[in-house]
């Protein structure tokens, strides 16, 4: 009795070693975040201190400010992605587009902006709420933008926003943020907001975050960029959250990855 318990214990032992062959453990899920710092060009020291934030923080210039084209210099210089952060309605000022312009004169404000801020990757709206929700505007920039070889970015400053649809419909490289950082400028809120978008990029594999060189913002993004690798979290360029995102939206941004 004894050896035939034996003998079945050894069976039943080689048995589970079939049936169970060894599995690779399941890799942690990714968190991807990518970082946009918006109205640069206005002070050099303070806009300096976005430079030397670790990482490959993108550099959102605008075209009127006294410093536009030595700041982009200066962040190309650094390998920094350098970004045109086009001002549109309801931001006023030279360069802005504006609903009632024609087409003609959106482009020549548009090559106006371009040439302001060299070695420019890409665009993002600063303000636009107005602007991002003309439709036929819109599908005219993404068009052109095609043309130059530039990607976008939609801040998303309203609901109402087309813009990002319209580079989707067309293939243009294009990514929406996710969260801004900075809308109550304290550090504790700004530090929620970094949390909160830690969160969503482990919940949904990549967040896109924007924020401004205030003091506040400087300091949290010092104090907490360098901890994010311990956290599980990987820091990309703007330009590799755009490839990993494959032009889909996100669920905040539409259905089925579909921009709404």
């Amino acid at each position: 009795m004894g050896l035939r318990f034996i003998l079945g214990l050894l069976c039943c032992l080689a048995g589970a070693a079939i049936a169970a062959p060894d599995t690779p453990v399941a890799s942690p899920h990714k968190a991807y975040l990518s970082l946009i710092i918006d109205d640069l060009g206005q002070n050099l020291p303070r806009d300096r201190r976005v430079l030397a934030l670790p990482g490959p923080v993108a550099t959102a210039i605008m075209p009127d400010t006294p410093h536009a084209a030595e700041f982009a210099r200066e962040a190309h210089r650094a390998g920094k992605i350098v970004m045109l952060h086009m001002p549109m309605d309801p931001a006023t000022g030279p360069f802005a587009w504006h609903p009632e312009l024609s087409i003609e004169e959106l482009g020549k404000r548009l090559d106006a902006a371009f040439a302001a801020v060299p070695y420019t990757s890409g665009i993002n709206n600063h303000m636009g709420s107005r602007m991002t929700a003309q439709p036929q505007a819109m599908a005219w920039l993404m068009a052109d933008l095609q043309q130059r070889h530039k990607f976008f970015v939609d801040s998303r400053t309203s609901a109402q926003t087309v813009a990002a649809a319209e580079a989707q419909k067309i293939g243009l490289a294009s990514v929406s943020r996710d969260v801004f950082l900075d809308d109550e400028r304290t550090e504790a809120a700004i530090a929620h907001q970094l949390q909160t978008a830690i969160d969503l990029a482990r919940r949904q594999g990549s967040a896109v975050m924007i924020g401004h060189p205030y003091p506040q913002t400087l300091a949290v993004l010092e104090r907490e960029l360098p901890r994010l690798k311990a956290k599980g979290v990987e820091w990309i360029d703007i330009k590799s959250m755009i490839s990993l995102r494959s032009n889909r939206a996100m669920v905040g941004h539409g259905r089925d990855g579909v921009y709404r």
